[in-house]
């Protein structure tokens, strides 16, 4: 049975060589490398395993020439099967660099016929050694050099043909002449000590010399021409254009290149340009969208185009900038404009010059105030660039609050990056594993978008930068975690699915099972697994292609103080990201101060902020009728409508919680239409009964080892039936945080002689110490 089915996958991998055989010859790639590199790691066979990769690195060369993987591929192909004619010949097509330095030991100290007759010894010597080094060696590497060009005539690219002819002539050239110039070097050195030195030796010497360097420098421009040609990719505007995504700006920057290439067109043949288009430029984008790289290659391309003389980026911040001083600022801006003289200055998070709300001993708008007077003055003005780059809201708000360094950037130049897709950091991912010699497999690239998924949570997603990170980390985790077995190279660059896998933190209860144990809440956990229920179910709908309710998340928490609201905030939220509806799960708890702010126009920022660190979580509004303020100017409606406005913007990236008494929670809902259709889900808290009070007691005693005596429970019970206490839950734990203090102090005034036993139980007495504080 194991004989059949090994027959029959060698049946399946020839025919699929066969396919991928015509392919290359059609196509010059495989498009199906996935599918290659997975029996690339199955096939145990020598000769196949070979060809196998011998395919995979002439499909990767065709889409890189310059991936080393690929070398290394048709290298080991070679030692796998060293008859294999087509990885020998592949490696031929970039082998021919390696000769490059074969001369370079050619290299001969000058030579005087006025020097003394001791130095021109040690001339002719000198020239003896070195001739002899090359002629040792010269002969092993012409046969070699003799054996590839004979392989490269099988070859379909005639320039290699006549590269490797070109460099066979060469070397045959250099050695004839070498060898004279050796003969020429002895007959110099005797002709030195003995009794009939002439010039004629001198002559001769010289001659063979300037022989041997014309060979050296016909034999560097054979290189030189391949990397002059590499050199033409090398070009700022094609650098961006071979970038992944970014078609907007790509498209923008060619049209900004062409309009510079026509305007210096028109200037060289004598039109007037009275008003030269500003380089200045504003790049707006989300962390890891190429900001710094596209600010760099904008001073490139200003360079090529002869705009401004330089290429050099200077990289600058709010930290370099703005001083601690009255006048250090003005110093700081202004050493930093004089170094970007003939290039580019770059402020990176421009907006942190000066933010709203900072305070008047912050020296930032003088930064500002102080980089517009450069820009504009006639010692400075038009003799560099200026490129500002940050968040797209922050930016805005900063440039509006700027009108004077608005001016200097003209709309046109404003320049947005977008996050990129899932399928473009793949891409990147797959570049990056790339220069670092690995490959992925079909199943990384799912559980790379399954992580990026979970990192895109609000704007501060990294993208590309994110990206990296993740194979970066997949890499060492393979390096760090996996003992790979030397023989099985293909251990060496594969990163696998298992790679990019998050270790998950071993918790001891589901948030479910926690919610189940809390005391009382009965309604709650009903209400709470039905909507869970309800939720997974349209989850699985949608999965399977069925349509789905549309699911409301948003809720209500109504109850006294201590019912259990937070609490089960918290677990909300870790039950939804169980779920996958939300990233993160965190609980972002906070109350009517942390919204609002003492100014007109912060209160919206803060609360943006506030929401910002919820996303992927819940935000958890304690009194939240709070924000419905009854006095004149009150702050709090501006934070109802920021957060409704938010609520529709997020989706299901962001479920918020409002919590406080049932009829100051109508009255806040009723304040704004937009905020009442939001919120379908409403829990009622009740408050907790004695005996419900009475077992939270004891639960949280016995967190600590603590045991409430029997009289002690039967003193609590009674009390709490008869008088009435405000704080719930909240009450419970701080009168037993009481007790508890008053067992201490019973115990440590006393002589006690099983302290250890004793300091178990809460007693009675200490009940009533406890009571006597909380009345």
């Amino acid at each position: 049975m194991i004989l059949n089915q090994q027959i029959n996958n060698q049946v399946i991998t020839q025919q699929h060589i066969i396919r991928w055989e015509k392919e290359l010859d059609q196509n010059g790639f495989i498009s199906d490398e996935n599918l290659l590199m997975s029996l690339l790691g199955k096939e145990k066979n020598p000769q196949t395993h070979s060809k196998l990769l011998t395919f995979a690195a002439i499909s990767r060369k065709a889409r890189n020439k310059k991936d080393s993987l690929a070398d290394f591929w048709l290298d080991k192909a070679l030692e796998l099967n060293p008859h294999n004619q087509e990885a020998k010949e592949y490696l031929l097509q970039s082998d021919w660099k390696k000769w490059k330095d074969v001369l370079t030991q050619l290299s001969f100290p000058s030579i005087r016929e006025t020097d003394n007759r001791t130095a021109k010894k040690k001339t002719a010597e000198e020239y003896i050694q070195i001739c002899q080094r090359f002629l040792s060696e010269a002969d092993d590497s012409l046969s070699e050099l003799e054996k590839e060009r004979n392989l490269a005539t099988g070859l379909r690219d005639h320039i290699i043909i006549a590269k490797y002819q070109m460099l066979f002539e060469l070397l045959s050239s250099a050695i004839s002449e070498t060898v004279s110039l050796f003969k020429a070097a002895e007959e110099y050195d005797q002709s030195i000590t003995g009794v009939f030195h002439t010039s004629t030796f001198y002559d001769d010497l010289k001659s063979h010399l300037a022989a041997v360097e014309d060979l050296k420098q016909q034999w560097q421009s054979q290189f030189q021409e391949e990397e002059a040609i590499e050199e033409t990719f090398d070009i700022a505007l094609d650098q961006l254009n071979t970038m992944i995504g970014m078609d907007q700006v790509k498209k923008r920057v060619n049209d900004f290149y062409r309009f510079i290439k026509y305007q210096k067109t028109r200037k060289e043949i004598g039109f007037q340009i009275k008003d030269d288009l500003s380089l200045n430029m504003i790049l707006t984008g989300n962390p890891g969208t190429g900001k710094t790289t596209l600010a760099r290659l904008l001073a490139k391309i200003y360079h090529e185009l002869g705009v401004l003389p330089h290429e050099e980026v200077v990289e600058t911040n709010r930290a370099q900038l703005v001083g601690a001083f009255v006048g250090q600022t003005e110093e700081n801006v202004k050493a930093v404009v004089e170094r970007s003289i003939g290039g580019v200055l770059f402020i990176d998070e421009a907006y942190s010059l000066k933010r709203e709300g900072q305070s008047g001993n912050d020296y930032g708008q003088a930064a500002v105030d102080t980089l517009v007077s450069m820009m504009t003055s006639s010692e400075y003005g038009g003799k560099f660039a200026v490129i500002l780059a940050g968040y797209p809201e922050e930016m805005r708000s900063f440039l509006d609050a700027n009108p004077g360094l608005r001016s200097r950037f003209p709309q046109s130049n404003f320049i947005h990056l977008p996050n990129y897709s899932n399928d473009e950091l793949v891409m990147i991912a797959e570049q990056i594993a790339s220069e670092n010699d690995y490959f992925m497999t079909e199943e990384a690239k799912i559980e790379i978008v399954n992580r990026l998924d979970i990192e895109r949570v609000d704007d501060t997603f990294g993208n590309a930068r994110t990206v990296k990170n993740i194979v970066m980390d997949a890499i060492f985790k393979k390096g760090s975690e996996k003992q790979v077995n030397n023989d099985e190279f293909m251990d060496y660059m594969m990163l696998n699915k298992e790679d990019f896998l998050i270790k998950k933190p071993k918790t001891v209860d589901s948030p479910k099972d926690q919610l189940n144990r809390l005391i009382g809440l009965n309604s709650i956990k009903n209400e709470m697994h039905a909507l869970i229920s309800f939720v997974k179910m349209q989850q699985f709908r949608r999965n399977q292609g069925m349509p789905t309710v549309p699911i409301q998340l948003h809720a209500v928490f109504t109850g006294n103080p201590g019912t259990g609201k937070t609490t089960v905030a918290k677990l909300y939220a870790e039950m939804l990201r169980e779920c996958g509806i939300l990233k993160r799960g965190h609980l972002i708890v906070a109350s009517r101060a942390d919204f609002v702010a003492g100014y007109v126009g912060q209160t919206a920022g803060k609360t943006k902020k506030l929401i910002r660190q919820a996303l992927g979580g819940v935000l958890f509004i304690d009194e939240a009728y709070s924000l419905l303020g009854h006095t004149t100017g009150d702050f709090g409606k501006e934070v109802i409508d920021t957060l409704v406005d938010e609520m529709t913007k997020h989706n299901e990236n962001l479920v918020v919680v409002l919590a406080g008494y049932p009829n100051e929670m109508d009255e806040l809902l009723e304040s704004n239409p937009g905020l009442r259709s939001r919120f379908k889900k409403f829990f009622f808290f009740p408050d907790y009964s004695t005996e419900e009070m009475l077992s939270i007691m004891e639960a949280y005693a016995g967190r600590f080892q603590y045991q409430l005596t029997k009289e002690a429970s039967t003193l609590l019970h009674e009390t709490l039936e008869a008088e009435t206490f405000k704080g719930n839950g909240r009450f419970a734990t701080n009168l037993v945080d009481e007790i508890i203090q008053a067992q201490a102090a019973r115990l440590m005034t006393g002589q006690e002689t099983n302290l250890l036993e004793m300091s178990l139980f809460l007693e009675m007495d200490d009940v009533i110490n406890a009571l006597m504080k909380c009345k």
